[in-house]
């Protein structure tokens, strides 16, 4: 085997199975960097709807303006669970009403809403880890794919040792340095997909505390806002 200088010489000089391992890594990185870019533009929306929205509730105290802003930030989390929480209470009483002023009412509705909050939390959060799953699997798997042709080149390596009866440089460089390209691709596949990994995650926590932290003042806000007294003939 006689390696040839430059990136394309290089790779035309490796084997069949090197050319395969090198061919899934690659595979492995563009989906990578894919999913990268894409969960990146995806947190960065959640964060700025989030902002819009936490900053339009903290102003305003028209509810029907609130709903239709939240209908208009579909990647904010707060949003969601402020229409959530507001789609349970009867349209006529404007969504928005103090809970049921007895005990034995406010701990059932508040234990109600509470399994609403949980459910909407879990869902967004279920919604942000969309392909996450495969940063993660991109991240154990692909060290191991180059290890895999690590161990093919050193096994070429010994083979040409074996055929040419010496074990000279000349004999054992080719081999050795297919290993070290198939792990070197390994390595630079695994890296930003499990650095990313890492971040996003991150990211998910955070967002998922402020949405929590935003239901917590939100239904507190049901609990003490004056009850609607009505009219009745």
């Amino acid at each position: 085997m006689v390696f040839q200088a430059g990136p394309i010489g290089l790779l035309g000089s490796l084997g069949a199975v090197s050319k395969v391992i090198l061919l899934i890594l690659f595979f492995f990185s563009v989906i990578s960097w894919a999913v990268i870019l894409f969960k990146w533009r995806a947190f960065r929306a959640c964060d700025r709807d989030d902002q819009r929205f936490l900053s339009l509730y903290a102003k305003t105290q028209d509810r029907e303006e609130l709903r239709r802003a939240a209908r208009r930030l579909p990647a904010s989390p707060a949003a969601v669970l402020f229409l959530g929480i507001a789609d349970r209470f009867p349209p006529e009483q404007n969504g928005l009403v103090a809970l049921d002023s007895s005990d034995e009412a406010i701990g059932a509705d508040r234990q109600y809403l509470d399994r609403v909050v949980a459910h909407i939390m879990q869902d967004q959060i279920s919604k942000q880890e969309i392909y996450l799953p495969f940063l993660a699997t991109a991240g154990n798997i692909t060290p191991f794919v180059g290890l895999l042709g690590t161990v093919l080149g050193i096994i070429n390596a010994f083979a040409e040792i074996g055929r040419q009866g010496t074990a000279s440089i000349a004999a054992v460089a080719p081999g050795v340095a297919e290993a070290l390209v198939a792990t070197a691709a390994g390595l630079f596949t695994a890296i930003p997909a499990v650095i990313a990994y890492n971040y996003f995650l991150t990211r998910i926590r955070k967002a998922a505390f402020r949405a929590e932290a935003f239901s917590i003042e939100f239904l507190n806000r049901l609990r003490t806002q004056p009850k609607h007294v009505g009219t009745r003939g």
